[in-house]
């Protein structure tokens, strides 16, 4: 009981210590990036055309399931068609599907990417258009 003033300053050290980076952190929160979709070839289409594959709220959330989907469907089961929720078909492509109009990967996937901190996978086969590098 002698040490108890000790112990009780050790343990405020250990939980500032262990809280530190919440408190560093604290109200520095950065928005969410907008991803722009002002690309050349989305510009050339008619508005009513300028539709993807699914809803943009859908895209925003599901689109790494979606791809997941159509990899397994295209790769192991030779089905290379989607039909989507309003019944339109489309090629299941990374490359040719969605990079045709979303080919400005450091602008468009790269910024939400890294602002999420993941690193998805598709770049290790998949590269844009013009570029014979993969990403990383």
């Amino acid at each position: 009981m002698y040490d108890a003033g000790k112990i009780i300053i050790g343990l405020v050290i250990f939980v500032v210590f262990l809280t530190f980076a919440f408190w560093m952190d604290a109200g520095k929160a950065v928005p969410p990036p907008k991803p722009k979709l002002n690309t050349p070839v989305i510009m050339k289409m008619p508005k009513a055309e300028r539709k993807c594959v699914e809803s943009k709220e859908f895209m925003r959330t599901e689109h790494m399931q979606l791809l997941d989907t159509w990899r397994n469907e295209a790769l192991r089961e030779g089905n290379t068609e989607y039909i989507n929720t309003n019944g339109k078909m489309y090629i299941v492509s990374l490359q040719n599907t969605c990079m045709k109009c979303h080919s400005n990967k450091k602008d468009f996937c790269d910024k939400c990417h890294d602002y999420a901190g993941v690193k998805p996978y598709c770049w290790r086969c998949h590269f844009v258009k013009g570029q014979m590098k993969n990403w990383e």
